[in-house]
């Protein structure tokens, strides 16, 4: 079964594993969005799946998007 994580969880796993920072402060699931600041000062809204596993750290102008298949 999937963890169930916590908006204090995702903002420890930012700051642990990015050099971004977490702006939202509620988490709903899995699909929701959460906005972002990168260390550039730029804003992103990404989910925390993409985030977590897809490695999706960065705004799109530091980490511009991969060209799909």
């Amino acid at each position: 079964m999937n963890k169930r994580w916590t908006i204090s969880e995702i903002n420890d796993f930012v700051e642990k594993n990015s050099e971004s920072r977490l702006l939202s402060t509620e988490y709903h699931g899995y699909s929701q969005k959460l906005l972002f600041k990168c260390s550039c000062g730029n804003n992103f809204e990404k989910t925390f799946t993409k985030f977590k596993n897809k490695n999706q750290r960065k705004c799109d102008v530091c980490e511009p998007p991969r060209p799909s298949r």
